[in-house]
């Protein structure tokens, strides 16, 4: 089982790499729904990381993806920016998935 990451940032996807895990650069919505799906396609991929800033441009679709479907885990991380916040994003699943707002 792989850990695959999608990332807006060239630095990021270096990081990652130098840690053994491979990625790809999107930048557009069009880009990343792709890489998405070219990723949940692949049985070898346990494991999704994909940056704050992607997440935002195909929400939908990421959401979906946590929701319903098991494989694989799809995980938000921030970017070198800090873009997103941990903690919002916990709050923001917990709503979605209980119901309530915290």
């Amino acid at each position: 089982m792989r850990i695959f990451l999608i990332s807006d940032n060239t630095d990021t996807l270096m990081g990652m790499r130098l840690a053994g895990i491979e990625g790809v650069l999107a930048f557009t919505k069009e880009e990343t729904e792709a890489a998405v799906m070219e990723a949940v396609n692949n049985p070898a991929i346990g494991i999704l990381l994909i940056t704050a800033n992607l997440v935002s441009l195909c929400a939908d679709l990421i959401h979906d993806r946590k929701l319903n479907y098991k494989r694989p885990l799809v995980v938000e991380v921030p970017d070198r920016e800090g873009g997103g916040s941990i903690v919002s994003a916990l709050e923001r699943y917990i709503g979605e998935a209980v119901g309530i707002r915290l």
